[in-house]
């Protein structure tokens, strides 16, 4: 078996069929290309390579991979069109920071057509689209692997951590009595309640701070989880600065912390907007200028006390996640929203209804905004930090057992090499 290729005026080549795979073939031109490509590369970064022998095998294996792949890709109808392509092409360019021009000129350089160039592109973005179709669906993940690993990365990230800390200590006289615990426990107090009510950390710090640091107002300076003592370790894990830390009991006495700065923590807050909308969803029989005017007569009732917002939601709201609750959305990230209700909850002060907001996904929309607040992000972040490692791990796992799989239920025939002598 043999597939010929033809060019006017210029003598025949054969390019003889390798490996049969399934319904497809590997030809010779293809491992020879990518045996070259191998140790074009391995000359460029000064690898050394096997012998010519086990290049041709490996090379055969990875094409027969790519056969099955590129096959499966055809039976779901996966296809990748030239301007896909070249617009990948054209991303590749721009992030080695270079032109296509430039990218051509380097491609010709390394002794490699653009054309093969682009069909390797080509094969990968398709192999790839494979993969994630057939291989995602494969990949569990349990809440509990993610808790395991967030604990995991708090571990490792608390190593690095470091935080800023001011110290007071209400010292214990020596032999305490239950008197004197008491005694200093109460005063441990109303020195929280001082700094809570604005008094100025230092001031307190040297005026009352039985602690070695008392005359530089009780600055312990900058100190890690492992530089620190256990019982400090244990109560600033996990706050932020600012937090006033305490009454702290050990022997010497009762001990408050206030962190006054932390570095190598990552903390992400997020602006959430809490907000409620009625949707009015244009058809055939309510033309969009009806229903933009009935959001319009509605809000004229809504200003005029004449309605009740959940009210006309629960009646008139064609959003069936919101009307039931009266048209509230809760608490929400405003960047998860389509463009136009986003923009137009920027405007809104709270309470503030908006005129009719048209989107082009759903409709025409009459906003409130209902709330504002900052949200501590940084647990979610975290969490999804650990689902995309442990996603991306299993990917990789699941992806090997998957190609092993249709490699091995496949009809694979490797044919004698033909002597080119």
């Amino acid at each position: 078996m043999s597939v010929t290729f033809t060019a006017i005026g210029k003598p025949q080549k054969l390019d003889s069929v390798a490996v049969i795979v399934d319904q497809g073939v590997v030809l010779e031109s293809q491992i020879e290309e990518l045996v070259l490509t191998v140790k074009r590369n391995a000359a460029i970064n000064n690898q050394t390579l096997p012998s010519d022998r086990a290049l041709r095998t490996q090379a055969i294996e990875r094409l027969i991979l790519d056969s099955l792949q590129n096959q499966t890709a055809q039976r779901m109808g996966i296809q990748i069109s030239d301007p896909q392509l070249e617009q990948t092409i054209g991303n590749i360019a721009q992030e080695d920071g270079i032109s296509l021009a430039q990218l051509r000129d380097k491609l010709a350089a390394d002794g490699v057509s653009y054309e093969v160039y682009r069909e390797q592109v080509r094969n990968e973005l398709i192999t790839g689209e494979v993969r994630r179709a057939n291989v995602r669906r494969r990949v569990y993940i349990t809440p509990q692997e993610i808790s395991n690993l967030v604990t995991l990365i708090d571990e490792q990230d608390g190593q690095q951590a470091e935080f800023h800390l001011g110290h007071i200590l209400i010292a214990f006289p020596p032999e305490p009595t239950d008197e004197d615990v008491s005694k200093a426990r109460e005063t441990a107090k109303k020195v929280i309640e001082l700094l809570n009510n604005g008094s100025e950390f230092a001031k307190i710090a040297t005026a009352s701070s039985s602690g070695s640091k008392a005359l530089e107002g009780g600055d312990l300076g900058w100190m890690n989880i492992n530089s620190m003592p256990t019982l400090f370790a244990e109560a600033v894990q996990s706050q932020v600065k600012d937090v006033l830390i305490g009454p702290i009991r050990s022997g010497a006495g009762f001990h408050i912390l206030k962190i006054l700065d932390t570095r190598g923590i990552e903390r992400i807050e997020v602006a959430e907007l809490k907000s409620r909308h009625i949707l009015i969803k244009p058809s055939v029989i309510l033309s969009d200028e009806k229903a933009e005017q009935m959001l319009r007569d509605f809000r004229k009732q809504l200003l005029a006390g004449e309605a009740d917002f959940a009210e006309l939601a629960k009646q008139h709201s064609a959003d069936p996640g919101s009307a039931l609750r009266g048209g509230n959305l809760g608490w929400a990230d405003p960047n998860t929203y389509v463009p136009a209700f986003k923009d137009a909850l920027a405007k809104l002060e709270i309470d503030e209804i908006s005129q009719p907001v048209r989107s082009r996904q759903h409709g025409w929309h009459l906003i409130q905004l209902t709330g504002k607040r900052i949200e501590d992000a940084t647990q979610k972040r975290k969490e999804d930090k650990a689902y995309q490692l442990l996603f991306q791990r299993k990917f990789g796992e699941e992806t090997e057992a998957w190609l092993k799989e249709m490699r091995d239920s496949a009809y694979i025939e490797v044919l004698a090499q033909k002597d080119k002598s």
